[in-house]
């Protein structure tokens, strides 16, 4: 399946794909003036919201590197595939932490093809940027169970992204880092509910996080990023 098939699939609002453009054509002129060697992470817009930038200027994390975040929503692997050096290679980052894929599941992009996608972007990783560590994120979890909007946009976004299909695409992508020897890692501890549901207190959507989950999710990634002194480097 080609970039424009699966763009066809998705069927974005015209402002979506416009916010799409104007934000890559960001990325693009701030990669200029960005550090190279630092920390990216990168994917849609799970990654994107994660206010990680926000967090780093307002908070002493203890990071030695500065983490640039090169999400954009509603975005598929063939997306990602398609502007590797706006998202990723530009930064040349020492560690790339990606969460690409959830859409690819939510819009129906057959299995294949999004395997497919997400082997060859890890292969160009690997093959432009040899010494850079691969940080493959297993999908969060989701909340079906609370009332979060109205209509038929909210039970769109939910209706392919349950809790089991996300599991099971998490374990597909894990074989997948494995036969590309990088790393697979699930930073989801906390998240859940007794059901294993997304607590309904850390979600806008059922399936985006507020930042109260995102602090979560960053504690989790600290033994990753390898926490050091404030120092930058």
């Amino acid at each position: 399946m080609t970039l424009k098939n699966t763009k066809a699939l998705t069927n974005l609002h015209p402002e979506i794909k416009q916010f799409q453009e104007k934000l890559w054509a960001q990325y693009s002129d701030e990669n200029r003036t960005a550090k190279p060697g630092q920390i990216v992470f990168v994917g849609s817009s799970l990654m994107e919201i994660f206010p990680i930038e926000k967090m780093q200027a307002e908070q002493n994390l203890g990071l030695s590197k500065h983490i640039y975040n090169r999400g954009v929503r509603a975005t598929t692997t063939a997306d990602l595939l398609a502007h590797m050096d706006d998202q990723i290679f530009d930064l040349a980052p020492s560690k790339i932490f990606i969460n690409i894929g959830s859409n690819d599941i939510g819009f129906g992009v057959p299995e294949a093809t999004f395997l497919a996608n997400y082997s060859e972007i890890l292969s160009q990783i690997k093959a432009k940027l040899p010494t850079t560590e691969i940080y493959v994120m297993a999908y969060y979890p989701t909340n079906h169970t609370g009332k979060f909007s109205d209509g038929d946009e909210g039970d769109a976004l939910l209706a392919k992204r349950g809790n089991d299909a996300m599991a099971d695409a998490s374990d597909k992508v894990a074989t997948l880092a494995k036969q590309q020897a990088v790393h697979f890692i699930n930073a989801n501890a906390g998240l859940t509910d007794e059901a294993g549901n997304l607590k309904a207190d850390l979600t806008f959507d059922g399936a985006h996080m507020l930042p109260a989950g995102y602090e979560i999710v960053f504690d989790n990634l600290k033994p990753y990023l390898k926490l050091e002194s404030s120092e930058t480097d």
